[in-house]
């Protein structure tokens, strides 16, 4: 969301956010002179309060109430005005290397281990996957043409499965008056040269692979190798729901935001009937350029498109085994959770599983 606001404004809306973090009530001006050094006066305060609230940023509950940051407002707060804590993102880091031993434990008590101090240091509940089995690695490949500007890529995996994806060459006008023989003998010197490289990687990491590798004299055949290889890899390997290790629910079912019985029973039915449908929505994570590092992704409010959880926060990020995600972790809680920390610890913990199945 892109909404341009001045300093003062910022600082408001911060200033806001965090007292509401606080104190799970409406705030005031008055409230905010009292714990913040705003350095303006109450009216001002009011008058700022006044424009975030015609921005969508912030809401009025009641009439005669302060205000409440809006599911924008956070995602304002979450985007441009805080910075993750790197002082509780160490001391996770800690806890986890005291506390979890994962050169002697099994890999679901290891898990279980490392969900329950997630949901401790994080004060929500704690959510983390079991890793992905599927490790089907290439053991051959191979190009052929079918006709003139159609090839055909054939995958062979280490357990003897194939795989097939037909694609146009859409070849240059100079290309087009290449002899098929010719391309025939290109074909099989890109095929050498690729199972050169790639035989013995798992399909998922092809499926992330950095083609600027692929010699200049085959760059021809780059942008169809990059498409075609990533998208058959990501169809023939497809993550597949898992166990889902869950922490930490009665600490946070207390919290005021929850105090509906029906709201807290749909969250328990998902949490224990429908974790299918939780597990994609963790695990899943947007498209970032770097696909080697993760990313700690945060869903506010409406957001979540699970319906159970659309007054909730989810925040997520992915385990891996070298640059392949093979898990995720996440932390559920109210929208109004203290973001910088959350943050932190489900990056802390991302990383520190990665280090653990690498």
């Amino acid at each position: 969301m892109q909404v341009q606001l001045t300093n003062r404004q910022q600082h408001i809306l911060w200033a806001t956010v965090r007292h509401y973090i606080a104190t799970a009530e409406p705030v005031g001006s008055k409230a905010l002179i009292e714990e913040y050094d705003l350095g303006v006066s109450s009216a001002t305060i009011r008058n700022v309060m006044g424009v975030l609230e015609k921005s969508g940023l912030l809401f009025q509950p009641h009439t005669s109430a302060g205000r409440v940051p809006s599911d924008s407002g956070y995602r304002i707060y979450v985007d441009q005005l805080i910075t993750p804590s790197e002082a509780l993102a160490k001391e996770v880091e800690q806890a986890l290397q005291k506390r979890l031993h994962w050169e002697d434990w099994s890999l679901e008590a290891l898990l279980h281990g490392a969900a329950q101090i997630l949901a401790s240091l994080s004060g929500c509940i704690s959510l983390i996957t079991m890793p992905q089995t599927n490790t089907a690695l290439l053991r051959h490949l191979q190009l052929m043409q079918i006709e003139t500007g159609r090839i055909m890529l054939i995958v062979v995996t280490d357990n003897y499965e194939t795989h097939s994806r037909l694609m146009d060459l859409s070849p240059t006008r100079e290309e087009t008056k290449l002899d098929p023989e010719v391309i025939d003998r290109e074909l099989q010197i890109v095929s050498n040269f690729l199972n050169s490289h790639l035989r013995g990687r798992s399909l998922l990491e092809l499926a992330t692979l950095d083609w600027s590798e692929l010699d200049q004299e085959f760059q021809r055949y780059g942008e169809f190798l990059k498409t075609s290889v990533a998208e058959l890899a990501r169809k023939t390997v497809a993550p597949t729901a898992t166990q889902i290790m869950v922490r930490g629910v009665g600490e946070v079912l207390r919290q005021p935001e929850f105090s509906q019985v029906q709201q807290v029973q749909t969250i328990i039915h998902l949490l224990e009937e429908e974790q299918d449908q939780l597990w994609r929505l963790i695990f899943e994570q947007p498209e970032v350029e770097d696909q080697s590092k993760p990313r700690v992704n945060v869903r506010i409010g409406a957001e979540n498109p699970l319906e159970p959880i659309r007054t909730c926060t989810l925040i997520s990020s992915t385990y891996r085994r070298g640059s392949v995600p093979v898990g995720s972790v996440g932390v559920l809680g109210p929208t109004r959770l203290d973001y910088e920390s959350a943050i932190a610890v489900v990056a802390a913990a991302a990383d520190y599983l990665s280090e653990a199945f690498s």
